[in-house]
């Protein structure tokens, strides 16, 4: 066992830990936060069923961004339908057997990663080209998306450019999740594409992209429009039990 596979492994442990806790205290966050006015997005639907189906067709279609600017939608959707892809596509590392639908993916991954990498880069023109966005962007959202450009490019790379051993890689992640490090193959684009990952992950609680988990507590999203019908109090705004009996 080469001290660089100790290194990557102990910095994908540092990864997942940091990832999975971190995102933990985020959601938890999230969920005892207070919704203490009723400011659902209009239009809004008028039942919890009709919550469910606006949630869905936000988060599988983006909705709100396909009525409000189509370009920029179009790149979002390249962007993320592309990560998905890709993110079907390196399932095969981590589960033996590899799975149908796993298999059948594999070919469209390839087009994904591509179709990322071009959704990415057409965001951060946005944020150089268009004077409104370019003004209230920061140095992080530029880090952010070329961290998220280098995995794609170095990914990619691994297609096309520069081969490495597949089979030992994945055997490298299955002893990650076994506790017994296997060999990592040394080649350059891999180790910058997997410590590009790893840094992804570490930094991934802490940016703008915990917009993630959190749009599923929005309460501009996922309130009801029924403020004429039940009045909305929030729980720690209730009035306590001495109070109510004086």
């Amino acid at each position: 066992m080469s001290t660089l596979s100790i290194i990557y492994a102990a910095l994908f442990y540092v990864a997942f830990a940091t990832m999975g806790l971190g995102l933990a205290v985020k959601i938890k966050s999230y969920a005892m936060t207070p919704s203490p006015l009723k400011i659902p997005v209009m239009p809004a639907p008028l039942t919890k069923t009709g919550v469910v189906f606006r949630m869905a067709r936000e988060v599988a279609f983006f909705e709100s961004l396909f009525k409000s600017n189509r370009w920029i939608w179009i790149l979002a959707i390249l962007f993320h339908a592309g990560l998905l892809l890709a993110l079907a596509r390196h399932l095969r590392y981590f589960i033996e057997p590899v799975w149908g639908w796993v298999v059948f993916v594999q070919p469209f991954g390839i087009y994904g990663g591509m179709a990322m990498v071009a959704g990415l880069l057409g965001l951060w023109a946005r944020r150089f080209l268009v004077e409104r966005v370019r003004y209230i962007t920061s140095p992080s959202d530029h880090l952010m998306l070329a961290l998220l450009v280098l995995i794609g490019a170095s990914g990619l790379s691994l297609r096309f450019l520069v081969r490495t051993d597949i089979i030992q890689v994945k055997a490298f992640f299955l002893g990650l999740l076994r506790f017994d490090i296997q060999a990592l193959p040394a080649e350059v684009p891999l180790l910058i594409h997997l410590a590009a990952v790893a840094i992804l992950m570490i930094v991934f609680p802490f940016s703008k992209l915990l917009h993630v988990p959190g749009v599923f507590f929005s309460p501009s999203r996922t309130q009801v429009d029924n403020a004429r019908e039940k009045r909305h109090l929030a729980a720690w705004a209730a009035p306590m039990d001495n109070e109510r009996e004086a």
